[in-house]
């Protein structure tokens, strides 16, 4: 899938999200307050949250896209980190906090008006049309992993495209959501006791406090500056290795500058008989070879070096150990690796 296609199936996917939590929020909000229930109120507060993250993400999308220019030379693709990580922190402010406090606000001294048809009629409704968003989220990460050569587990993991990651979570999230809500209103309805309407309430509050969490550091780790997978990294360095008038690729590195955007700076030690022309015909090469590869690479920066002895046939270095890296720091290209 080319990288525009690729932004088309995003936009869409957050778009059909956002319709579908938009229509539930209204539905969930009209059952909570007729039936007085925490579990439904948490809920209706739970759609808010993804229909105003899914505006949020739209905003990612359509910024992050933006062409590069002067006073921006490397695009603008890092700026839809910002937005996405403003829609965690939106959902962890305003869906989380209002469930878990609506929840022991319940359980200390809630009374519940017993209407629970509405409430179990909404769930079921909710229910189907949360399961056509997270389905239509699933295909798309079933073909973006596809194209990475990664399991669909891992490509959520280490993705660099934070708008499709945040719809799967929360579409998943929401259909957990729905469960526990519907337990909870069940168990009060047998029991007569709102302590489990409350608990319920609570513990979709700590569900959106997960997702948020997860969202957030995702989106931190990707605005620092996060570089492709190993993988990834392998290849390039092969790549670059394997050029004619190569020795040895002294340092390599990489940066996600957007969802579909990577940056490639090299320090690469030429044969010594290389001439001036022989250099810009090996940096040609390796922009095409690799641009062939992985459409996503934008740019590619190569800087010769001297020999340094002793250094022969080794692998390019790294700014830090491998074996020092934390988890997340080895996603890539597509956050694959």
């Amino acid at each position: 899938m080319a990288e525009a296609e690729a932004r088309t199936e995003s936009v869409r996917t957050v778009v059909v999200a956002g319709a579908a939590n938009l229509a539930i929020a209204v539905a969930k909000l009209v059952a909570g307050l007729i039936s007085g229930s925490a579990a439904m109120l948490s809920e209706a507060a739970h759609s808010v949250a993804d229909t105003t993250t899914e505006v949020l993400l739209y905003l990612a999308l359509r910024r992050g896209a933006r062409p590069a220019d002067t006073r921006h030379p490397f695009g603008y693709g890092k700026e839809s980190y910002v937005w996405a990580f403003l829609a965690a922190l939106f959902t962890f402010v305003a869906g989380a906090g209002f469930a878990i406090t609506h929840g022991v606000t319940t359980i200390i001294m809630h009374e519940h008006t017993g209407a629970y048809l509405a409430s179990y009629l909404v769930l079921a409704v909710s229910f189907v049309i949360e399961s056509v968003s997270l389905t239509r989220a699933v295909r798309q990460v079933r073909r973006e992993s596809r194209r990475w050569r990664a399991s669909p587990r891992r490509y959520l993991r280490l993705t660099a495209d934070t708008t499709v990651k945040a719809v799967f979570l929360e579409d998943s999230a929401a259909l957990i959501g729905l469960l526990i809500a519907g337990a909870g209103l069940g168990l009060s309805h047998l029991t007569g006791d709102e302590l489990y309407d409350g608990i319920a309430s609570i513990l979709i509050g700590v569900l959106l406090l997960t997702v948020a969490t997860i969202l957030a550091r995702s989106n931190v780790s990707l605005l620092v500056g996060r570089a492709v997978s190993e993988r990834v990294h392998r290849e390039i360095e092969r790549e670059l290795a394997g050029l004619p008038t190569v020795d040895r690729v002294d340092t390599l590195m990489t940066m996600l500058l957007g969802p579909e955007d990577i940056l490639v700076a090299a320090k690469v030690d030429f044969h010594d008989d290389a001439t001036g022309a022989d250099i810009e015909a090996a940096a040609d090469e390796a922009e095409r070879r690799l641009t062939d590869r992985y459409p996503e690479i934008g740019y590619v920066f190569l800087d010769p070096t001297r020999s340094m002895p002793g250094a022969g046939g080794r692998r390019a270095r790294r700014t830090q150990d491998e074996g020092d890296r934390p988890a997340d720091q080895e996603a890539g290209a597509g956050g694959q690796s």
